[in-house]
């Protein structure tokens, strides 16, 4: 199998969840989409993870994304954690958890660690899963993915930013600097000619012919 790039389209697949069996692409519909690995239930930083991820489900729906968790624990496993989760954190997990206990997800997705890069996650020569995290879009294109080790609990809010530049470079022909916030001002993509960003946007401050900062419409400024 070719390996999953940008762009790509996000490998269809039937699973049993915590939120019952689900197809997919069907399950993604018309939203965006947030597929995120942990490598097991019961363990300390994926216990804060989850948690974090019920914390921000409001901030997530408003962009129109639906979380999706998965590990390689069964169903049993997953509804015992989650209630470690939803008390460690005061929370509620509403979002589905996939039990990719025979790893064919994890594998169709390439999540799955290695003895070479940590061989504190291969239990009797099987490997669990890495922290991935892919970004759907509507059109079930791969738009992000991410990949850290076990040992590195991941920056949600920094997701969170990474969909709303997404979002937000699919309705105007911008990029984002550096540490860019909502809100604050974009870069005109390199493919706009200066004159016709000028129809565009509100005010264009030219740095340098190919770094021309924009302040967006009233309307995409938040």
């Amino acid at each position: 199998m070719a390996p999953l790039r940008l762009g790509s389209v996000a490998p269809d697949f039937e699973a049993e969840t915590t939120a019952g069996a689900i197809k997919f692409h069907e399950f993604i519909g018309d939203s965006w989409a947030v597929l995120f690995s942990h490598p097991a239930d019961f363990t300390p930083v994926c216990t804060t993870e989850l948690g974090e991820v019920a914390k921000l489900a409001p901030q997530f729906a408003a962009r129109n994304v639906k979380v999706i968790g998965l590990s390689t624990n069964d169903l049993t496993d997953h509804a015992k954690w989650v209630d470690d989760i939803n008390d460690v954190n005061n929370v509620t997990v509403a979002f589905p958890i996939i039990a990719d206990k025979d790893r064919k997800v994890a594998a169709l997705y390439d999540m799955l660690d290695s003895a070479e890069h940590d061989p504190t996650n291969v239990v009797n020569g099987i490997p669990f899963t890495v922290r991935s995290v892919f970004v759907i879009d509507p059109a079930k294109k791969i738009r992000l993915i991410l990949t850290y080790p076990a040992s590195c609990g991941r920056n949600f809010d920094e997701l969170l930013r990474a969909v709303d530049s997404l979002q937000l470079s699919d309705k105007q022909p911008i990029a984002t600097p550096a540490n860019w916030q909502p809100g604050e001002r974009v870069i005109v993509h390199v493919s706009v000619p200066t004159a016709k960003a000028k129809e565009i946007f509100p005010k264009v401050d030219e740095v340098l012919p190919y770094l021309r900062y924009a302040e967006l419409p009233a309307e995409d400024a938040n």
